[in-house]
């Protein structure tokens, strides 16, 4: 290329798209713009190597052509030097191909918030207009007669949910000290109630009956004003009765109006305006992916949203996802797998053994144990899953007792032991102890470093490790004593540790031992 031939107007074109390109300062944007106005490829050899644009045959505009031009030859040479970024078809290949963003796998533990209309009645499970009204379950259906007038309606329940207690700061200020890095939201479950005033849902949301707050608003501002837990959100993507689902079921799925005019306009709203990095859909199980086109909004979520280089999303697009596409994979509620999987993966629980929800009737016993729950999460993490644990808070706003006591037990383990699980990686040589079912492992940042999790003190505080056997080890160290201990070879093969007293220690439900091997 000897020479570029611009016109008066290409160069009026020039300054418009410019002041754009300077904003952003991305450079692949501005070769594509330049690519586009010259319909030539306007970076070669020469220009890189004298620094030169060749001259300009007519001379309109020729001040701010002089520095524009220069400014362009050095961004045009670093970009002709720059990676093209990659951008995502809507299809899995290409989409599956994405890697999942690193603060996810590094996170381990967040907590989930089931809260919504359905915890008014608080009685059953989240499932309580479907159990009453759809499948006319008799305890349910035995309650209402019971409690509430003939014809009660279940929108009748939407006043009072008022959320009266419901304190952001508190909140926030709970799932802080639980430890948990990421947060999701249930932001619409299958009822269809909105926790933010969607336009999309005229007088079914919160602003508009009920508390009269944003409260997706109101949380996401106290979550990121006080620490740096990661924001997400839940979006159910059916309505049990939304009467635009139940037309497109009676067409067979031919038609697609509910989500058109529903389903993704909610979506697009809560990723431009709230911005979560997690989106854990639900709900899609009746449809396939091309009914919801979760294909082209994923695309769009990866390539152009405002969260695009660090949102993750879960497994549940349509009914022929789930356990197979999407960021992490969840395959079903309490998914366990017991091993090592070759893709990240969820395991999402409740503190209450028997629903999601908030349940007024919910006793002391229907609530894991701390001891439980800390397994939980040790075994989540050894097998290279996240844990994230619901919590159901009430209708008036307040997280259940004894759901805060756990969250805050479990950031006090966390405090003391965190370093097995924060930034940790599954241990290829051993995950479980071949002889202490309540032994487990994790590897550190560096393959130097093992944890070995004690989930049950032994006996004559002498714990014996198979996994350990014959390694080359330079130090043992009980993170909650900070004291070196003594080992031994077994001659019948694995390695004996002596432990501490265990009135040393400050933590009753776990103990973390760092092992660190020679280089």
């Amino acid at each position: 290329m000897d020479k570029l031939i611009l016109k008066s107007e290409n160069l009026m074109m020039i300054k418009s798209h410019l002041t754009i390109i300077l904003n952003q300062f991305l450079v692949n944007q501005i070769k594509l713009v330049l690519d586009l106005l010259f319909n030539t490829k306007w970076v070669d050899s020469k220009i890189c190597r004298t620094g030169r644009m060749p001259n300009l045959r007519r001379a309109t505009d020729v001040v701010f052509a002089v520095v524009v031009t220069a400014w362009i030859s050095a961004s045009a040479c670093a970009a002709a030097e720059s990676p093209a970024v990659q951008r995502y078809e809507p299809d899995w290949t290409s989409l599956d191909a994405r890697p999942l963003p690193a603060w996810y796998d590094q996170s381990k533990f967040g907590v989930f918030i089931h809260w919504g209309v359905y915890s008014v009645p608080a009685f059953g499970s989240e499932w309580f207009w479907m159990n009453w009204r759809g499948r006319k379950g008799a305890n349910y259906v035995n309650f209402m007669a019971k409690n509430y007038k003939p014809g009660f309606t279940y929108q009748e329940f939407g006043p009072q949910f008022t959320a009266e207690f419901f304190d952001p700061m508190q909140w926030a200020s709970i799932i802080k000290d639980s430890g948990a890095k990421y947060v999701v939201l249930t932001t619409k479950h299958h009822e269809g109630y909105t926790l933010w005033p969607s336009k999309k849902s005229f007088g079914w949301n919160s602003v508009d009956v009920g508390p009269h707050r944003d409260l997706v608003g109101d949380l996401s501002r106290a979550i990121r004003s006080l620490n740096k837990t990661r924001f997400g959100v839940y979006h159910s993507l059916y309505e049990w009765f939304n009467p635009l689902w139940l037309q497109d079921k009676q067409s067979n799925l031919t038609t697609r109006t509910f989500v058109t005019e529903k389903v993704l306009p909610e979506l697009y709203e809560l990723v431009n305006h709230y911005k979560p990095e997690i989106i854990w859909s639900d709900g899609e199980w009746e449809a396939p992916d091309t009914y919801w086109d979760s294909l082209n909004f994923l695309a769009w979520l990866y390539n152009d949203s405002p969260v695009k280089d660090t949102i993750v999303v879960n497994d549940r697009w349509g009914g022929d996802t789930l356990c197979k596409h999407g960021g992490f994979l969840t395959c079903a509620d309490r998914y366990q797998p017991g091993k090592v999987v070759g893709r990240k993966w969820e395991n999402a629980m409740t503190i209450d053994k028997y629903s999601w929800s908030y349940r007024r009737n919910a006793r002391a016993l229907d609530v894991y144990s701390i001891q439980n729950l800390i397994a939980q999460l040790v075994e989540t993490v050894s097998f290279g899953g996240n844990l994230l644990l619901n919590i159901s808070p009430t209708s008036d706003g307040m997280i259940p007792p004894l759901h805060e006591e756990r969250l805050l037990q479990i950031g006090q383990w966390l405090s003391v032991n965190g370093e097995s699980i924060f930034g940790s990686n599954p241990w290829s040589t051993c995950q479980n102890d071949t002889q202490q079912p309540h032994l487990w492992y994790t590897q550190g940042k560096n393959s130097s470093t093992i944890y070995s999790i004690v989930l049950k003190w032994p006996d004559g505080n002498l714990l014996s490790s198979a996994c350990l056997d014959k390694l080359d080890i330079e130090s043992i160290v009980m993170l909650d004593t900070q004291s070196k201990l003594k080992w031994s070879q077994k001659t019948e093969g694995g390695l004996m540790i002596k432990l501490e007293d265990k009135s040393k220690t400050k933590t009753e439900w776990g103990w973390v031992l760092r092992v660190t091997l020679n280089p």
